[in-house]
Order: C-alpha cells, then structure tokens, then sequence
C-alpha cells in the first residue's frame, strides 16, 4: 500500500485457536507488518492491553464474545492501561445479530467475518489509518460514532482519538517519536473522556431517578435499583481530571445518602427529593453552561422516550398474546 510504512507498528494478535493465530499473523506479516505479538486467552489479551498497548489489535470473537467485549469497553472507558483508543478489529466466524450488536456495542473500531483475504484485511486497515471514526462518550459506551443517520440532531460530542497506528504507518515516526507525540495527544484525550464521562454519568442519575420517582421500569424493562444511581455516583467520585469542580463529590455524597435512604426504607418522598435536588446540582456542578431549564428539558425527553419504548414493547406482547390460538 502505497504511502503507508507498517514494519514499525506493534500488533498484538488474540485468537485461542492456533491455527488461525498463525493465519492472521501470515496475513499481517505479508501486508508488511514486523512487529505481530500473538496471545491465546483473554487474560493474556487484558494484560497485554493494559501493560503495552499495542497500535493494532486483532481479536477473535467466536465462543468468548462476551468476555472479550467486557475487556475492549473497560478498556475503552478509560479503566485498564493508560490508552483507551488502540485501534481494534474484532474477527468472528458467524456474524448473527447479536455477535454484532456486541462487538458494535463494545467500542471495537471493526468486525471482520471469516475466512477474511490478506487484500481485505489491509483495506480495512488502511481505513482506520486514514479515515478512522471520530469517538462519542455516553453513560455506557466509549467507542466510534455507531449513528447510522450523522445528519440526525445529537448532543453527543465527536473527538477524535489518538492513532499510534496512523503516527507509525503514514507519518513514519521513530519510537521515540510516536511515543512522545501519543503521550502529549494521550493526556488530551483522556482529559476529554474523564470530563465528558462524568458528565454523562450525572444525566444518567437524574434519569435514574425520574424513573425512580415515577415508578418507570428501565430500558430493560426492569424497576430501577437505587443501588445503581450509588454505583455511578462512586465512579464519578473516583475519575479526575483537570478542573474538576470540588461541589462535584459534595453532591455524589448527596446521591449515596439518598440512596441509603431508600435501602434502608427511611421516608421515600424525603429520599427520593435529596436525590433529585442532589442530581440537578451535580449535572449544574459539571456543566455550568447548561441552564437548570434546559436540563430538565432534556432529562423529560429521554424520560418520555424511555417510557414510550416500555408502552410500544407491552403493547406488542399483548398483541402477540391475543394473537395465539385458544387453547
């Protein structure tokens, strides 16, 4: 591939199978990649990742498609190594529905179906070298921007990542080089992904306990644990970064009280007003552009979504029920 200088980049190779291990790392190898590490378990994988990440990472899915994407997402949030955007493509060799809303929902960069040609793989390389997908932080995914439509209005923020892998291939830095480039771009980024995953954690306690407070199941169809909002509230205590407000703790110690306050069956209406009051203090506290007025305006339209979407679904069950035969 014209243009592009692959002998320096680190490729880590995990699939448990070793015929195909050996297989991926002959691909790699002829595309013109020198430095392939291989690994066959998930914990050499996590170890790997977090240790040395790598500039590339090609993973298999098949029979282990859950655990492997608990670790890319932990990865991705920010809580294992010190590089959340290693560029990642997950290989697999049934590509069903949910194997790829999986790996999708996982933060992976790509999914590629075997048995994969080498003219393939590099394509696909050569894509997220040069054109790869600005990341969006939510509540619960850090990863490339999944949304079909990018017309469609969304507050969600765009960044682009770090990309060791575009440092070494196409700008041809030396170690030494890249490394101090990506720890300068590094900081930034993960700046950026502490701030706007505290802010995305504190919406969610505000939608947490709307729901809480009008008796709402969750996305799941589930009724909302209050332990819950206490978890995220912990995580938001526990990131940091520069110019974090000090209030910002004050409040997620308000949120834990409140939710003590219903585990342990203490007046709800009092429990769930500290909530309340403590969620729209938080979410002020982390983003001091937004109006208390224009929160609540949003927090009322992913309310309004999420209980519209419990409606839609029981009102399919009870068609589907009615439409049984008798008997």
């Amino acid at each position: 591939m014209p243009g592009l200088f692959y002998e320096t980049a680190d490729v880590l190779v995990f699939d448990p199978v070793a015929g195909n291990r050996t297989a991926t790392r002959a691909a790699l190898y002829t595309l013109g990649f020198r430095c392939i590490e291989t690994v066959a378990t998930l914990e050499d994988l996590a170890a790997v990742l977090a240790r040395t990440p790598p500039d590339l990472a090609v993973c298999e899915a098949q029979g282990s498609e859950a655990r492997l994407c608990e670790v890319i997402q932990s990865m991705r949030q920010g809580l294992m190594g010190y590089n959340p955007f290693v560029v990642i493509m997950v290989t697999a060799w049934d590509k069903t529905t949910t194997l790829v809303k999986r790996i999708l929902d996982s933060g992976a960069d790509d999914l590629l179906l075997r048995p994969f040609s080498t003219t393939l793989l590099g394509i696909r390389i050569e894509t997220h070298i040069e054109r790869r997908k600005g990341f969006v932080v939510t509540h619960n995914y850090v990863g490339p921007d999944r949304r079909s439509d990018p017309r469609r209005a969304s507050n969600v923020k765009l960044f682009e990542p770090p990309n060791s892998l575009r440092m070494r291939t196409k700008e041809r830095m030396n170690t030494e080089e890249s490394a101090s480039r990506l720890e300068i771009q590094l900081k930034a980024a993960r700046e950026t992904l502490a701030r706007e995953k505290v802010r995305r954690d504190a919406f969610q306690i505000g939608v947490l306990w709307r729901l809480l407070e009008d008796g709402i199941p969750d996305d799941d169809g589930r009724a909302v644990d209050p332990a819950k909002l206490g978890h995220i509230a912990k995580q938001i205590v526990a990131r940091d970064y520069e110019g974090k407000p000090a209030e910002a703790t004050r409040w997620c110690e308000s949120v834990l009280a409140g939710v003590e306050g219903l585990d342990k069956g203490v007046d709800r209406d009092a429990s769930l007003h500290l909530l309340g009051h403590a969620a729209v203090s938080l979410s002020q506290a982390l983003q001091p552009e937004m109006s208390s007025e224009e929160y609540v305006r949003q927090l009322n339209e992913v309310v309004a979504m999420i209980r519209a979407r419990g409606a839609a679904e029981a009102a399919s069950k009870a068609a589907r029920k009615a439409s049984r035969p008798a008997g």
